[in-house]
């Protein structure tokens, strides 16, 4: 998965630029509506630089987080993206940290895995172990209730994405569903959320199915997109309220959604590294300094 969440502003480029006339400015309001329901401004103030960068259409980097919140989770954040955008270069950065990874929690002052940041203390903590971990300056966030990606799918009436292996579900929701090797269409949401949590019977584990993540965001971003889902708008809005929780305003994703679109043109995925180990039982994955620095320099390199 890409545990989600570019998909706000793909939708929002579908919908600003489409409309038109008086039926535009009816659903301009509607995404107002839905903005301000999505729009947290009590957790995390952004700073005033990195919303002019946004304004003067700079290199920018945000922190996707997808977050597990079926009955009886705690609300820990699965997937853990740092998303950079630059729009000179044409470029797009999906740097996923494993939710195993074994890091300070900033504010508890306590080594534990980076997903347990998020329900300890919301997007601050997250942000604030993130910016620790990589030594960066994040301060803008997107969260996704990873159930509502069943309602993302459906809304854009399914997608189709590449599988590299083929398997019987035997995951959450035990539908029978089976998964081809190849070009499959994910047609309902149930399906599509099968897909992206499945990790048992992939041989890479986490990280095959955080690269199944990654590939069903990229699809829902793009059928979003394309004027053929203009028609569900309706539908796209009504998950997007629901599920994703930011604090971008209505301008900040506006201005990305019609200054940083050309950034989708060349796309680098990177899943951090790291050693597995056991401790107390628990089951972690250590990450080098070396590799910390790779992930602060590929950061900063993609937002010069």
């Amino acid at each position: 998965m890409k545990k989600k969440i570019f998909i706000t502003l793909g939708i929002l480029l579908a919908i600003i630029v489409i409309g038109g006339g008086g039926f535009a400015y009816y659903v301009y309001h509607s995404v107002q509506n839905a903005a301000d329901k999505m729009y947290d401004s009590k957790s995390v103030k952004p700073s005033e630089k990195n919303t002019e960068k946004i304004k003067s259409e700079k290199p920018i980097s945000i922190l996707l987080l997808g977050v597990d919140e079926r009955a009886g989770d705690v609300g820990r954040s699965d997937t853990v993206i740092i998303l950079t955008l630059n729009p000179q270069k044409k470029a797009m950065q999906m740097i996923s940290i494993p939710r195993d990874t074994r890091t300070e929690i900033v504010g508890k002052g306590t080594l534990n895995k980076i997903n347990a940041a998020y329900a300890y203390g919301g997007p601050k903590m997250a942000l604030d172990t993130v910016n620790k971990f990589a030594d960066l300056n994040l301060d803008q966030y997107i969260r996704i209730n990873m159930e509502g990606l069943a309602d993302l799918v459906d809304a854009v009436g399914g997608v189709t994405v590449y599988n590299k292996i083929s398997w019987h579900d035997e995951g959450y929701y035990k539908k029978g569903y089976y998964y081809a090797k190849g070009n499959i269409t994910l047609d309902t949401g149930k399906k599509a959320l099968g897909y992206v949590r499945m990790r048992h019977l992939d041989p890479q584990g986490d990280f095959g199915r955080n690269q199944r993540q990654r590939d069903v965001i990229m699809a829902v971003i793009n059928k979003a997109s394309t004027i053929q889902s203009f028609s569900r708008y309706q539908e796209i809005l009504a998950a997007i309220q629901n599920n994703i929780k930011t604090n971008l305003t209505l301008d900040d994703m506006k201005n990305i959604a019609m200054n940083y679109r050309d950034c989708r043109q060349n796309t680098t995925d990177y899943e951090v590294k790291g050693s597995s180990a056991t401790i107390d039982g628990i089951y972690y994955l250590n990450v080098s300094q070396a590799e910390r620095d790779k992930v602060h320099n590929m950061v900063t390199n993609m937002e010069q």
